[in-house]
């Protein structure tokens, strides 16, 4: 059995720590979303913590953790006696992100379903974590569906698995955690706001709390098990502490002022809907019990915000999360509540867990608060340069008009890529087209086809009363089309030719709308740019869609146009890429005027370049920048060179009526 690393050794995440132990005495509140560079303990916080959860008592071989004292009367291996029954560890479930639904929520025999009748049911990881904790590391690059099974498993207490008339129903409460890296892309705002509690982690730049994590490391690594004795007082104390409250939380009262609180701290935020004055309501109470008290205070409040509000503030991928505290403040004091200030050393100190020398508590480095950070934000407002129409001297990056709701952009053809929102595609979820032979394990039946593939053997097999007689061979497989999520490459101008002072804003303001529409539809977005004498790579392809919008803001414009040299660059990353993920179609969105200067001949290398992309039928679309009475039509020349479409920034609005929405057009023109 393997050791983990004890939870109260963790230095420095007190943030972290805080909000999982107020998960593990009320799970109702609805999980932690941990988000937070590599390398800051998320996962290790995580594993600990199923080593301080207090053990569970399971009807005696339940597949689903039924408790002996009130069974789930629908438990599909009950019905259980009230009894006595066998106690066990709490477990924690580790979710894969490539994870299938049938992993997920557990799978039906379809084949024993039809022929017998019989509900054969082969539970999932929501049954396996029913009473415990369902752990998901990089939660935001797990497929969409199955985040939303599991939130509202989460949400409901039970999971529902609906097969072709045929339905089981268990019971699934856990304490959900998942973690993820912000550079890796981000989750919707709909799923952010399902999670109750969040936290933003990073590592800590002072250099005697460093020292410290390195030491306590490098000591687990040489003896797990006597590192781990070595804290198992503080971990008793705390495993303690957490029956206690639990004890405790039906007895912690909400008064009308707290709730006032809430109330106002809510609606001064403008979250959207009550979720989250729910939550903040749950969590202040559990932040009570923890402390050790019947009533919940005007501290318990302010924490309680802190770590229920700042994920659902966020609007668009470009927001960063976070919670003015001075605004919060006087929220607080202007609609009255507790006035009373208890001791900070005494129980709870404030809902945190204590830190210093007690058994009961995640010790740290003496004298740090082991507070981070907060992340860094790209400044967004720096001084606008008075760019030049053409020149080779470098202006200062301006500032992107609003973004707006662009037309819808797709690939052509039928594709087999990652789940999203872009072109059309053969998925496992959206409607279905037709039916196959199942290639492995069957998970979504067609019904008729199996009904028809059986139905001519039936005599042969000789059924004798009205039960259809199917075999393993009938069973066909539903074929079903959605969407996929595409790599959108942005091909930039960034030449002097585009930096006129308005110009430019109005492209930067282009290109972060349709990044914000890369965002919605869950493609990969990368950045090229091109000026002077060269191309450069701005942002690999990437989940991470805010990071893209960030390098936008800060692109600096100035010298030539080598246009050529950005469709060559963006050639090699697409090449690369392919070897990646070949399954993932690429779209190219080539931004510019397509006034190529610099080196003999530019249009003509330009339209050399363009038709590698042609011939490689990679969907493209070049957005005309021209501007000015007199138009050369030099971007449309580009557009035709790569097979594909031009709009204007105009047309590019889906409010436009300067021309209809349409498919970007390759050269091999796949059929749909």
């Amino acid at each position: 059995m393997s050791t983990h690393f004890p939870f109260t050794a963790v230095v420095g995440q007190q943030d972290l720590q805080l909000a999982l132990l107020l998960n593990s005495v009320a799970p109702n509140i609805g999980g932690v979303l941990v988000r937070g560079e590599k390398g800051t303990a998320k996962s290790t916080a995580v594993r600990a913590l199923s080593a301080l959860l207090p053990e569970v008592a399971v009807v005696p071989g339940c597949r689903f953790s039924c408790d002996p004292a009130s069974p789930d009367p629908a438990c599909p291996d009950g019905p259980h006696e009230t009894g006595a029954g066998v106690s066990r560890d709490a477990r924690m479930v580790e979710l894969p992100v490539g994870a299938s639904e049938d992993r997920l929520v557990g799978a039906l025999d379809i084949e024993r379903a039809l022929a017998d009748g019989v509900k054969a049911f082969e539970p999932g990881l929501l049954a396996d974590a029913h009473r415990g904790i369902l752990y998901v590391d990089e939660v935001n690059l797990l497929h969409d569906h199955l985040v939303d099974l599991l939130l509202d498993a989460a949400a409901m207490g039970a999971s529902y698995v609906e097969r072709e008339g045929v339905s089981v129903r268990h019971a699934a409460r856990f304490l959900l955690v998942g973690t993820m890296n912000p550079e890796e892309g981000e989750l919707r705002p709909q799923l952010l706001d399902r999670f109750g509690l969040t936290v933003e982690v990073a590592a800590s730049r002072e250099t005697d709390q460093r020292v410290e994590v390195v030491r306590r490391r490098l000591a687990f690594d040489d003896d797990p098990a006597a590192f781990a004795a070595g804290w198992a007082g503080e971990e008793d104390a705390l495993r303690a502490r957490i029956v206690a409250a639990r004890a405790l939380l039906p007895e912690v009262r909400l008064g009308d002022a707290a709730l006032r609180q809430i109330a106002a701290t809510c609606a001064a935020f403008e979250v959207d809907g009550m979720r989250a004055d729910i939550v903040m309501a749950r969590t202040a109470t559990a932040l009570a019990a923890w402390a050790g008290r019947t009533d919940v205070l005007a501290e318990d409040v302010r924490q309680a915000a802190l770590l229920a509000l700042p994920h659902r503030r966020r609007r668009n991928p470009f927001d960063a999360p976070g919670l003015d505290e001075d605004k919060l403040d006087d929220t607080l004091e202007q609609n009255g509540g507790e006035d009373e200030d208890p001791d900070p050393d005494g129980p709870g100190g404030g809902g945190r867990p204590p830190r210093g020398d007690g058994p009961d508590t995640p010790q740290g480095p003496e004298g740090e608060s082991g507070d981070a950070p907060a992340p860094s934000v790209p400044e967004q407002g720096r001084e606008q340069g008075q760019g030049q129409p053409s020149g080779g001297g470098e202006q200062q990056p301006v500032r992107a008009t609003e973004p707006f709701r662009t037309k819808m952009l797709s690939v052509p053809g039928l594709g087999e890529g990652a789940a999203g929102r872009r072109s059309r595609a053969r998925t496992e979820h959206g409607r279905t087209t037709g039916a196959r032979r199942p290639q492995g394990a069957l998970t979504k039946l067609h019904l008729a086809a199996t009904v028809q593939a059986a139905a001519p053997h039936q005599r042969a097999r000789g059924r004798s009363g009205r039960g259809l007689v199917v075999r393993r061979d009938d069973l066909r497989q539903a074929t079903r089309e959605g969407r996929e999520g595409n790599l959108v490459l942005f091909v930039v101008d960034a030449s002097g030719s585009m930096a006129a002072r308005q110009r430019m804003a109005a492209v930067k303001g282009a290109v972060l709308s349709l990044l914000l529409d890369a965002y919605q539809r869950r493609d990969k977005v990368g950045l090229v740019t091109f000026r002077g004498r060269d191309a450069e790579v701005a942002l690999p392809p990437t989940s991470s869609v805010d990071a893209a919008a960030a390098r936008m803001e800060q692109l600096p414009t100035g010298g030539r146009t080598p246009v050529a040299a950005g469709l060559l660059k963006a050639h090699e990353v697409l090449r690369v890429e392919r070897l990646r993920d070949p399954s993932r179609r690429p779209l190219l969105v080539v931004v510019t005027d397509g006034r190529a200067t610099g080196g003999p001949d530019p249009v003509a290398l330009a339209a050399r370049a363009a038709r590698l992309h042609e011939a490689e039928g990679v969907a493209s679309v070049v957005v005309d920048c021209e501007s000015g009475p007199v138009r050369l039509g030099l971007a449309g020349s580009l557009a035709r060179d790569l097979g594909g479409s031009a709009v204007t920034l105009d047309e590019l609005r889906a409010d436009s009526i300067a021309g209809l929405v349409k498919d970007v057009q390759g050269t091999n023109r796949r059929a749909a």
